[in-house]
């Protein structure tokens, strides 16, 4: 298994593997910095769209995989989230992705944020796997900390071998297809 460069990440972007796809790191947008989002040498910075679940503990609810609870989190839409410290949010990716039964990728945070504390969780996109990823932030800090959508927030690293026997899509993995903010599922 190899890690891909920018060229073969590219190939692959135009046969559909990410949409939409920016050809290069986008570091300004209408005359202001934004947090780089794109193509990089060995990978691909993904955005975040702006539908954010901020965790609260308004009402004592416990976080449970196998029974998540609703009430233990706020529904916010915008173009910025204050984190709350200590605390976690999940966002989805502005990108739809369809991986290639031949690829691996993993979502790693970008520098930007973990220097403010902000940790993304390290999420596999597995071979055979498509849909907006769900993507999880701490704020490691006793501050608030903000976040902006339609900029760049985790960075893919992708990885091309050979078809492994069943993907994501051959058994029907629970996440398949997901589209906006998706809840753990059993």
């Amino acid at each position: 298994m190899s890690i891909l460069p920018d060229w073969r990440i590219r190939e692959l972007a135009r046969e559909g593997m990410i949409e939409p796809f920016e050809d290069r790191l986008v570091r300004t947008s209408e005359n202001a910095h934004v947090i780089s989002y794109g193509l990089s040498s060995f990978g691909y910075d993904l955005r975040c769209a702006p539908e954010w679940k901020v965790f609260v503990n308004a009402f004592n609810t416990v976080v449970d995989p196998k029974d998540f609870d609703a009430k233990g989190f706020v529904d916010v839409v915008s173009d910025e989230i204050i984190i709350p410290p200590n605390s976690f949010v999940l966002a989805r990716s502005v990108e739809y992705l369809c991986i290639p039964d031949t690829v691996m990728v993993v979502a790693l945070g970008k520098s930007t944020y973990a220097r403010c504390g902000i940790v993304a969780n390290v999420t596999p996109l597995e071979p055979g796997w498509e849909g907006h990823v769900t993507l999880e932030f701490s704020n490691t800090t006793p501050l608030p900390a903000k976040m902006y959508a339609n900029e760049g927030c985790v960075q893919l690293l992708f990885f091309e071998g050979e078809r492994p026997e069943v993907t994501y899509r051959d058994r029907g993995g629970k996440y398949q297809g997901q589209t906006g903010v998706t809840l753990p599922k059993l």
